[in-house]
């Protein structure tokens, strides 16, 4: 049973852990963050350290620990790390690459190790712009085959899509396909100009906005559910959406952000405050994570609705929202500034005290 949290949990301890256990991976996907290689960096870390720091999250308890990389299952003690999580209480979720090591991996070894939740990523309705996307072909066929596969194996799974401006035109047909999959939950991304990502490949805001809303209508017609990541304005959206139709808003999120319920955890131990924001605020090796997240001047201020700036500070939805703090860094160079990919203009006349 994962732990109960609420907003108030917010200063504590994070929400989410997402743990990088390796940068090695098969693909070369064109908007990866990570910029992940064929093999591991030589100051990942090793077996022992990584066990102290489940030690550590265990102690902090997350509600989930996401399990990424690079290709998490090209860690050659995946399985060790996974059953030593699952055995101090830790719900652990997997994001692998959809490569043929994962379509030929045991899927009910890593249930059986503690693995509860599983995230693939999809980000082409269709094979050819899915596979020139990842940079490999015929993952889109092994996406589609892993994604049974975790299902039969009775994990929950969750399809994460990027929104670029090159996929923006298959976003119908990426629902259809949703539809057809019927996964968990379904997490639309929209893009951060970081690692391999591109600033041009980056949509329009408005473009966004007639995402947004669509997005709206499907989770009220679906019966899996829909989130985005760095997409946080999409939950202005859905409450303006629902508000205009009469209907009763959804309930509601907690609303997390980088830093705010958001702690990343890279191969080589350093702690930020997601994957797309690299500022570091401690390392694993020297610094306790619980105590860099609850105290370091880095994510306090992340958490800090008041020190938003431009429209995000002055916006009346800024404490659901908050904007992508990580797009803000990539694209301005400050972590607090506003999110240029939300067009809504603040009814608010003046930043709030």
């Amino acid at each position: 049973m994962r732990p109960t949290f609420s907003e108030t949990d917010l200063n504590e301890r994070p929400f989410l852990v997402f743990w990088e256990v390796t940068r090695a991976c098969a693909l070369a996907c064109k908007h990866c963050r990570a910029v992940a290689q064929p093999r591991p960096h030589p100051d990942e870390l090793d077996h022992e350290e990584a066990l102290r720091l489940i030690d550590r999250l265990a102690e902090l308890r997350p509600p989930m620990l996401v399990l990424t990389g690079g290709d998490p299952i090209m860690r050659p003690d995946i399985l060790e790390l996974i059953r030593a999580a699952a055995d101090k209480g830790l719900h652990v979720a997997l994001s692998p690459a959809a490569t043929a090591r994962l379509v030929h991996a045991d899927i009910h070894a890593l249930k059986e190790a503690g693995v509860q939740s599983m995230s693939l990523s999809l980000d082409g309705a269709h094979e050819a712009t899915h596979d020139a996307f990842r940079g490999v072909p015929h993952t889109y066929e092994r996406t589609l085959r892993a994604a049974e596969m975790a299902k039969e194996a009775g994990m929950h799974l969750q399809i994460n899509t990027t929104i670029t401006r090159s996929t923006l035109g298959e976003f119908d047909d990426f629902v259809e396909l949703m539809k057809k999959m019927q996964p968990g939950m379904w997490s639309v991304f929209l893009l951060v100009p970081t690692g391999r990502a591109a600033m041009d490949e980056m949509p329009a805001a408005e473009q966004v906005e007639a995402v947004w809303k669509k997005l709206s209508e499907v989770s009220r017609e679906v019966s899996f559910g829909v989130k985005t990541t760095e997409g946080h304005h999409y939950r202005r959206v859905a409450l303006q959406e629902a508000r205009a139709q009469g209907a009763r808003p959804a309930r509601r999120a907690i609303p997390t952000r980088d830093g705010k319920g958001i702690m990343f955890i890279s191969h080589i131990g350093d702690i930020q405050p997601s994957g797309f924001l690299p500022i570091t605020a401690g390392n694993v090796r020297t610094d306790d994570v619980g105590e860099v997240y609850r105290t370091h001047p880095l994510f306090l201020k992340l958490r800090d609705d008041n020190a938003l700036l431009g429209k995000c500070g002055r916006c009346e939805y800024r404490t659901i929202c908050g904007g992508s703090r990580s797009r803000a860094y990539a694209v301005y160079g400050d972590m607090m500034a506003e999110d240029n990919l939300c067009p809504y203009q603040p009814r608010l006349s003046q930043h709030h005290d």
